[in-house]
């Protein structure tokens, strides 16, 4: 099959959008490969589609749970086998996963960094035959990267053990430096390909207001475009109160956040994802791998933190190449913000420490224990037992889940999932011996295909409507199921989760390196001057600003965002002027002949001295007006 014949057969499209085919081609060719590509611009694609037209198993490293549910669900939907591997499913469930891997039933594995070391991936990654390694978000594994991830440095170790198989590492953006050292990191070999594509967006309009009443000025904005639009805030509390707002104003909008149950998160998404005009209220929790192109307008109503944060949520607006906005609204409180919010994102080492002990505590996690265990997570009482800020706390988590030590996933699994790990006659002898569990068995395996090859997603409301009984009933003949090992049967997470990566480590013995704490932190204050310059130049183009932050050093100004309306509107408005100071000239001079320099300035104000004598230099030399020997004007039509 040719890559043309996949891409009309798996995704319905006849032609490649830009550099695709050329990437694609470097990867099948067997080039490791580093392509930059703006959101939108079809990374996914570049990884898919080679894994579709290879032999074996393409290896997708990607650090988010939520992104890597997205895209398995999508390419399932193609009738594409892809499976994922992360932190919190239990060994029974990797285990199949990993097996139907070595066994060639799947075409795209995704897995999450830190399971890249664990010993049961190890073991069976050597037996699979790799097509292909592709690490998306790649910038997360360059330390000089906005979302630097530690865990990412593993990726290279594990090519020893599939040493023909070649990596495409792809990012929305990326500074120069840190595009080599990504390419430094992964180990690319002699004759390694980078594509990039310019970071200007010429359908996008770049606009930043200084505004003391941004609720008002918000307003006036999200009304004055047509089409769906993102607003993206800070704090969980404020896509509440923004979305209420706008509510109570008429405006078809609803909030989003990692804080709110996943049935309901799912279900404000489809819901927007379904509407024409449709406001999504939300903290950057969103926007991971949303497929939708047609978003209009993206207002950021808080200073992201880095430049790179700020253009990848901006460039979810306009997609499909057609005119769209990204909005700042500001003011002097922001700016100020930004450096309260760098602190807050860094506690110190010893906080981290505290916090790192206080939840092994919280769940009685002996030393070296712990390792892939998840426990239901209240963050609010988590730290009201220990007297933390949650804001403090929750960043130590962060820098936690980068040691790879323990998480708080973004987002839980939507469904519960079942796997039959008997053979077809065992089944048939448990559904004789076992007359009310063996009914509900026999109705399950009539609903969902494929359990005995693979854990598959499964519905208790469903269930419970097909068998006409309770759905507690239904989740209660699984569990007893389960326990008879007839099935495995995963619940869906009803509450978030907290994930232990590894086995509890004594606290002394954690390798917080304060000069590398310090380094992290002294490159994201240098991120954080480079955003607040962004936002407070208002002197040169805003595309320029931005192409230049990532390398590019020939970009024109792109005439649509603040800054260029400004300089148009300041053009026009000195053309209206200077007509106007033309006919007062040619009146006075008519009215009144013969003037010396100091006669007509007199006739003028002195804030427009410098524009006269300008504009009389003009006239003379157009012919318009002449002078005698005495230095007298007199205006000659």
């Amino acid at each position: 099959m040719t890559i043309h014949e996949a891409l009309r057969q798996y995704w319905g499209y006849d032609s490649f959008r830009p550099q695709q085919e050329e990437i694609i081609t470097s990867v099948l060719d067997g080039n490791d490969t580093l392509a930059l590509l703006p959101t939108g611009g079809g990374k996914s694609l570049c990884y898919q589609l080679p894994a579709m037209v290879s032999e074996g198993v393409c290896l997708v490293v990607s650090p988010l749970v939520a992104l890597m549910h997205d895209q398995v669900m999508h390419l399932r939907q193609r009738n594409i086998k892809a499976e994922f591997l992360v932190s919190g499913m239990n060994k029974h469930e990797m285990e199949v996963v990993l097996n139907n891997s070595v066994w060639g039933k799947v075409k795209l594995l995704y897995v999450s960094p830190e399971r890249l070391q664990t010993r049961q991936f190890l073991e069976h990654y050597k037996q699979m035959r790799v097509s292909l390694i592709a690490v998306d978000e790649a910038h997360c594994i360059s330390q000089w990267g906005y979302d630097f991830r530690p865990p990412y440095r593993h990726i290279a170790e594990i090519r020893a053990h599939q040493p023909k198989a070649p990596v495409v590492a792809l990012t929305a953006s990326a500074t120069p430096r840190v595009m080599e050292d990504i390419r430094t990191q992964l180990a690319f070999r002699q004759g390694c390909q980078t594509f990039t594509r310019s970071f200007t967006r010429p359908n996008l309009s770049f606009l930043f207001y200084k505004s003391e009443d941004k609720m008002g000025r918000l307003l006036h904005v999200v009304r004055g475009v047509k089409g769906c639009s993102i607003i993206y805030v800070r704090n969980r509390r404020s896509t509440n109160d923004v979305a209420r707002m706008l509510q109570a104003n008429g405006v078809n909008a609803t909030f989003y956040h990692a804080g709110l149950d996943t049935m309901e998160r799912d279900r404000r998404q489809r819901m927007w994802m379904q509407s024409p005009d449709g406001v999504m209220v939300a903290t950057n929790a969103f926007g991971m791998g949303i497929d939708r192109s047609d978003v209009r307008l993206v207002v950021h109503l808080d200073i992201p933190s880095s430049i790179e944060e700020y253009y990848q949520e901006a460039g979810r607006a306009g997609r499909d190449g057609k005119p769209s906005y990204a909005v700042m609204l500001y003011n002097h409180n922001d700016i100020d913000a930004l450096d309260t919010v760098l602190q807050q994102s860094y506690p110190t080492p010893q906080q981290i420490k505290n916090v790192y002990r206080a939840a092994c505590n919280y769940y009685q996690i002996p030393v070296g224990c712990g390792a892939d265990e998840s426990f239901d997570f209240d963050l609010q009482q988590f730290c009201h037992t220990y007297g933390l800020q949650p804001m403090m706390a929750y960043n130590a988590f962060r820098f936690l889940e980068r040691d790879g030590l323990c998480s708080l996933p973004e987002r839980n699994d939507l469904y519960s999932r079942l796997y039959i790990p008997l053979n077809k006659e065992q089944v048939y002898r448990f559904q004789v011996e076992n007359h009310r569990l063996g009914d509900i068995l026999t109705r399950v395996l009539r609903m969902y295909g494929g359990l005995f090859s693979d854990f598959v997603d499964i519905d208790e409301k469903r269930m419970a409507r097909e068998l006409k009984i309770g759905e507690k009933d239904v989740c209660n003949a699984l569990k007893q199921m389960h326990k008879l090992e007839v099935v495995s049967y995963r619940p869906k997470a009803t509450q978030p989760q907290i994930l232990f990566l590894s086995p509890r480590m004594d606290v002394d013995s954690l390798d917080l390196s304060d000069s590398d704490y310090q380094q992290q932190k002294q490159w994201a204050i240098q991120r954080m001057e480079a955003m607040r310059s962004l936002v407070l130049n208002d002197k040169e183009c805003r595309s320029v600003q931005i192409g230049r932050y990532f390398g590019e050093q020939r970009v024109e100004e792109c005439r649509h965002c603040d800054v260029c309306r400004s300089k148009d509107k300041q053009k026009r408005d000195k053309k209206v002027v200077s007509a106007s100071l033309r006919d007062r000239i040619r009146t006075l001079l008519l009215e009144r002949p013969m003037l010396t320099i100091h006669q007509i300035m007199d006739c003028f104000s002195i804030e427009e001295k410098d524009e006269l004598i300008a504009m009389l230099q003009q006239l003379t030399d157009d012919g318009f007006v002449r002078q005698t020997k005495a230095m007298e004007f007199f205006w000659r039509d």
